[in-house]
């Protein structure tokens, strides 16, 4: 434990678990999907499956990790279950795949900010434009990978607790500015009637299904960093209470954001909330739209609002791009037993690397703009959406799913209770430690098994359900 690290505190390791869960999807993917899935009925859904169903699979990561002090390949050995390294192996490949298109993501948010403070708004206008600029955007990559590695670094206490506790706070500070000034736009709270309001003639099987993907994947569910960050935890720490508080944080965050966007879209659409539709997704409003709706503020608030705004994204993306890269350097540093700093930096090259064709597959490259046809699908997807579909959607859920299995069939309850260290618990310890155990054995294995087979056949053989 000495040589690779630990968190000082409980609250580093809280603050630095949340912001992993906490990212770029949950300032603005989250509020589109709770438009598109009217409103509060969707976000009465996705609490449910974060609470729920979540929950319980972030307590037996933690656990994992905390009991073996080890990275997610190492840990599964430790444990006794070598066969079951594989794992370990699909969360570390998930979040390489994650990270190489998150981090071109990431550039695009940081780059604007810097277009937003210079009074560029007409950028909103030509967004097509700007991330075909590969060159530009590829600067932008670099030094966003580069700042990631640099706090990694540092080490799990100088770095990412360090970073964690900087960000965080600042990171619901800045939310809580926008939540206030959007408050007062025209029309404001017409959008925060629709997004607190359910709608439950919306309510479909497509929409249960987004609102467990969009916990799923906010929770940082499946990709091995739930299980590292564990592993730098302290022994004497309360894994249950922890993972309900991580929980709690990333869901508050993400209904915070949808607080402080309603009140943005409102204002767009001039009230009408049904001309969501005619937006085309989170990416165009954030990217093209909102630009347009800072430089109507004025010159000097415009550049104030668009610039914290951004900055706040780019904040967000960083917090989930420090773990991301954690999950492989913590491989290297506990298999290979390669030092630190030579693995952080030699694997954010690799990830940038492989992140070009991302990179190059937002309108730089026609091959790479429209790479693959998948069945059921009349057009082309980008390299970035594939690679999302493959490292997100599906290495998350089938990660999570044998994971629930792992723990509730091959671990076993006795050795899962003995590692949560419930030694003196208080009622509502024991009573989530309970359902805990429930919901890994009953619960999560079938809900994630089904999810995992329909994400599949969906996705690549065309074969929908919903």
């Amino acid at each position: 434990m000495a040589a690779r690290g630990g968190f000082n505190t409980r609250l580093g390791f809280i603050l630095a678990s949340a912001g992993s869960a906490v990212g770029l999807g949950n300032i603005w993917k989250f509020p589109f999907e709770v438009g598109a899935g009217g409103g509060a009925a969707f976000l009465v859904v996705y609490l449910f499956f974060a609470f729920v169903l979540c929950f319980p699979v972030m307590t037996a990561e933690i656990a994992i990790g905390r009991s073996t002090q080890s990275s997610p390949v190492t840990a599964f050995k430790k444990l006794g279950f070598s066969k079951w390294s594989g794992v370990g192996y699909l969360g570390l490949a998930s979040g390489l795949l994650i990270l190489s298109f998150y981090n071109v993501v990431a550039a695009w948010s940081f780059g604007y900010f810097f277009e937003i403070i210079q009074g560029h708004f007409a950028v909103g206008d030509s967004f097509s434009s700007y991330t075909s600029n590969w060159i530009k955007i590829g600067a932008y990559s670099i030094i966003f990978i580069m700042g990631t590695a640099y706090i990694v670094s540092r080490g799990v206490s100088q770095g990412i607790e360090k970073a964690a506790k900087i960000m965080m706070p600042t990171l619901i500070l800045l939310i809580f500015g926008l939540i206030i000034y959007a408050l007062s736009l025209p029309n404001a709270f017409v959008g925060i009637q629709h997004y607190l309001l359910p709608d439950f003639s919306k309510m479909t099987a497509n929409v249960v299904y987004s609102a467990l993907g969009q916990a799923f994947f906010s929770l940082s569910l499946g990709m091995g960093a739930l299980i590292t960050f564990g592993s730098y935890l302290n022994k004497d720490a309360d894994v249950v209470t922890s993972a309900a508080i991580i929980t709690f944080t990333d869901v508050f965050i993400a209904f915070l954001a949808g607080l402080m966007m309603f009140p943005f879209v409102a204002y767009v659409t001039e009230g009408d909330l049904s001309a969501m539709s005619t937006i085309s997704g989170e990416e165009a409003f954030i990217f093209e739209t909102l630009p347009a709706v800072f430089e109507s503020l004025g010159p000097n608030l415009g550049v104030l609002i668009g610039g914290i705004f951004f900055l706040l994204l780019s904040f967000a993306a960083l917090t989930s791009t420090i773990s991301l890269l954690e999950v492989p350097t913590a491989f290297l540093v506990d298999e290979k037993e390669i030092n630190r700093s030579k693995a952080t930096w030699s694997v954010a090259a690799v990830i940038f690397i492989i992140g070009i064709p991302s990179l190059l597959g937002a309108g730089a490259s026609s091959f790479f703009s429209e790479f693959v046809i998948l069945p059921g699908q009349s057009s082309a997807i980008s390299f970035m959406s594939f690679i999302s579909m493959v490292g997100g959607s599906t290495f998350l859920s089938v990660g999570g799913f044998l994971i629930s299995i792992f723990t509730a069939f091959v671990w076993r309850k006795q050795n899962f209770s003995r590692a949560i260290n419930l030694e003196n618990p208080s009622l509502i310890s024991r009573w989530l430690a309970n359902y805990v155990h429930f919901a890994i054995r009953y619960v999560c294995p079938v809900v994630l098994g089904i999810i995992s087979l329909t994400t599949i056949l969906n996705n690549y053989f065309g074969v929908s359900f919903l």
